[in-house]
């Protein structure tokens, strides 16, 4: 069985109270598209139509630019980087194409490689590069191929705008970052079009600006086996939540789930974990640590702790493959859990490193 991405998994029917008017106040602007590969929706308040129109306008237009310019899979300048490092050969990059490569080869490394934009090679063999992938599992000869030669963004080589590679291995995909990086160039353009209250979301991954009419953004953290929330939780100005789930992008063979979010030292799906949720404060790239920092939390398994230390993450919700929720103490102090969710486990965390 074949199941795509939910369009919005993390938000659930208490963003639904965000289309009404509240207190006799309009409800905010709401522009959607469909980009990423899922429902992208914007949210405006605290201007007149004519200035939150074309302040939306302008985030999905450059939304759309990112996909266009960032699609692996696709003719664009990443799959003409991709085609480069296949062959061999270095390549003159753009100052932005760059920089996104270096922050997520950083990213990488703080997660121990668990998060891994250079697995391109990977994703495609289990075919979750495409919108409609099968229920069939890669050849075993290819895993165990991968296996004794691993390769990943480690191996990326990046000098100024120059990219080249240790091995041919590599394919870039970067879709466990460029959501994250788009909620930060959304909220950027917001601010320059002078909006100061909205919320962004990004199927599922969300970052907030100010307020709704004085009112923080509430949103729902999605139960990953019921078509209900976890939990629920008010965001504050320049925070940012993400969530990587096992029911996101899935087939099922055999009756075992096999979920696109792949351990690189593997190869093969990450199956301890259901959910995980991060919530990041107001920070320079808030939502790109939002997308990016979930994928290794995902794959870490009971390692979540430590890695989060690394990541220098201290506010998440996990949820084992038996359902167990575990949750760090400063997330939990933000919840509120739905009605019959069983107590949660309380993980404290190191410190920072």
């Amino acid at each position: 069985m074949r199941r795509a991405a939910a369009a919005f998994p993390l938000l659930i029917p208490a963003l639904l109270a965000l289309f009404l008017a509240a207190c006799g106040r309009p409800a905010p602007h709401r522009q959607e598209s469909f980009v990423f590969g899922t429902r992208v929706e914007i949210l405006v308040a605290g201007v007149d139509e004519a200035r939150a129109r074309p302040a939306a306008a302008a985030v999905l237009r450059e939304f759309d630019r990112l996909h266009r310019t960032y699609h692996a899979w696709r003719p664009s300048e990443l799959s003409g980087l991709n085609d480069a490092l296949a062959a061999g050969k270095t390549l003159d990059v753009t100052p932005e194409m760059a920089a996104l490569l270096a922050d997520a080869k950083r990213l990488s490394v703080l997660g121990d490689g668990l998060f891994d934009p250079g697995i391109g090679r990977l994703i495609a063999a289990w075919g979750f590069q495409s919108d409609e992938f099968q229920a069939a599992l890669p050849d075993p000869a290819f895993l165990a191929d991968w296996r004794a030669h691993r390769a990943g963004i480690a191996d990326l080589l990046i000098d100024g705008q120059r990219v080249g590679s240790r091995s041919r291995r590599v394919a870039i995909d970067l879709g466990g970052y460029l959501k994250g990086y788009a909620l930060d160039r959304a909220a950027a353009i917001l601010r320059e079009h002078g909006v100061h209250d909205a919320l962004i979301n990004i199927g599922g991954n969300i970052l907030a600006l100010g307020s709704k009419n004085g009112e923080p953004w509430s949103v729902g953290i999605q139960h990953p086996r019921r078509p209900e929330p976890l939990a629920t939780l008010q965001l504050h100005d320049g925070e940012a939540i993400g969530t990587s789930g096992d029911y996101q992008r899935f087939f099922e063979l055999d009756g075992k789930r096999y979920c696109h979010l792949l351990d690189p030292r593997s190869g093969e799906p990450a199956a301890h974990t259901q959910a995980l949720t991060v919530l990041i404060p107001p920070q320079a790239g808030a939502g790109t640590l939002s997308d990016a920092a979930t994928k290794p939390l995902f794959i870490a398994g009971g390692r979540w702790p430590e890695l989060a230390g690394k990541l220098g993450v201290d506010r998440v919700l996990r949820v084992d493959a038996a359902g167990n929720v575990a949750v760090s103490p400063r997330m939990r102090a933000r919840l509120e859990f739905a009605a019959g969710i069983p107590q949660p486990e309380e993980v404290p965390l190191p410190a920072a490193q």
